[in-house]
């Protein structure tokens, strides 16, 4: 009878050589991809709607645990959804976003305690300061204190500031006065010392709003409230703001002892109405064929255009590595993007790195470029 022991070697070795492929395979995978990527440089996060945050589609949820180590809820923790009615809170949705954030190991962002838009009406109702006081103390107590040692960072105070860096004359500002932003920054770091605290906004490369969210910073450090970073949102476009305006706001707000995060970058790759003011979202315009240019696909020459303003971003974000703690993206892939309908309801824009078949773009090329030789 034959020996079997060399066909039996053989099946062994040729298993082992599997294993071994399988295994520097999935390694290789594991590599590429975004959050790996940029590992031991900065978070890179993404923003979720309710239909992610509940896991609806496993296609996505994959994407998301495979490309991003942090999160932000878009919608589910403003005011209107975690306390529509005095003293009746729902954290139905937003324990589950963090409990998905906790199954992945991911840095969770909370988005947003004090913010004028998306207000639960009651508290839009609000008339004398001694009442305004008590509702923001009690609404930011009762969320912090849930998801203390759960939740990384907030944005305790979102989109305070006009475009000339004024104080937004908002129901807070209107109510409570300008020390609103102190009283609501000191209520947070008394419930939770360890949580990371910032204030959020668009259009902070603008010189003047810049400016005053530079002095909003100092005015919380002089009150001696807990300010860790500023979030520039990042809604930006093909031509602007310029790689210039970018580097003075990181250096500006780093230069105040703050961490500096991108926190909701998209690039819009349509034209934008005259008059449109930043990412304010009460804007609306009409639409029209001239400003709905790609209503089916993106040509591949804008596609082209789109992954060198990535790659020329990501490549500025590195050079600064050191002062940015955070660069989330607003939505996982285009079909969420909110720009589809901001300003102009019914367009079709292509601003992130995945497109509407969750596959990666030339833009997730061009960044993953910066950090992944071939």
């Amino acid at each position: 009878m034959k020996s079997t022991k060399p066909f039996l070697l053989f099946i062994s070795a040729a298993f082992a050589l599997s294993s071994c492929n399988n295994k520097i395979n999935s390694q290789s995978t594991a590599k590429n991809s975004l959050q790996n990527a940029y590992k031991g440089d900065f978070y890179i996060g993404t923003a979720l709607d309710i239909n992610q945050i509940e896991e609806k589609d496993p296609k996505v949820t994959n994407l998301i645990s495979k490309e991003f180590n942090s999160i932000t809820p878009e919608n589910i923790m403003k005011s209107m959804f975690l306390q529509p009615e005095e003293n009746k809170f729902d954290f139905d949705v937003s324990d589950k976003y963090v409990a998905l954030g906790q199954k992945h190991k991911m840095f969770i962002h909370g988005h947003t305690l004090v913010w004028h838009s998306q207000l639960a009406p009651w508290m839009s109702k609000i008339k004398d300061s001694t009442s305004m006081a008590n509702m923001m103390t009690n609404h930011i107590t009762t969320v912090v204190k849930r998801y203390k040692g759960k939740i990384d960072s907030w944005d305790v105070v979102n989109e305070a500031l006009n475009e000339d860096g004024t104080l937004r004359k908002s129901v807070f500002l209107k109510t409570y006065g300008k020390d609103f932003i102190t009283h609501a920054f000191k209520t947070a770091a008394a419930i939770d010392s360890k949580v990371e605290l910032y204030y959020n906004d668009y259009n902070l490369c603008n010189a003047k709003k810049r400016q005053g969210a530079v002095e909003l910073v100092k005015n919380l450090q002089k009150n001696g409230a807990k300010i860790d970073g500023v979030g520039e949102q990042g809604h930006w476009h093909l031509d602007r703001p310029t790689l210039e305006e970018i580097e003075k706001t990181i250096l500006d707000f780093s230069a105040l002892g703050v961490k500096v995060s991108f926190s909701e970058l998209d690039i819009s790759v349509l034209p934008s109405p005259y008059g449109l003011q930043g990412a304010e979202i009460s804007q609306r315009f009409e639409n029209n064929e001239r400003m709905n240019p790609y209503p089916k696909s993106l040509p591949d020459s804008m596609q082209v255009k789109l992954a060198q303003r990535y790659n020329d971003i990501f490549k500025l974000f590195l050079k600064h590595k050191d002062k940015i703690s955070r660069v989330t993206f607003w939505g996982v892939n285009d079909t969420q993007s909110w720009l589809n309908d901001f300003p102009i309801k019914g367009r079709t824009d292509y601003p992130l790195l995945f497109d509407a078949n969750l596959q990666p773009k030339k833009a997730y090329e061009s960044v993953m470029s910066l950090k992944v030789k071939k």
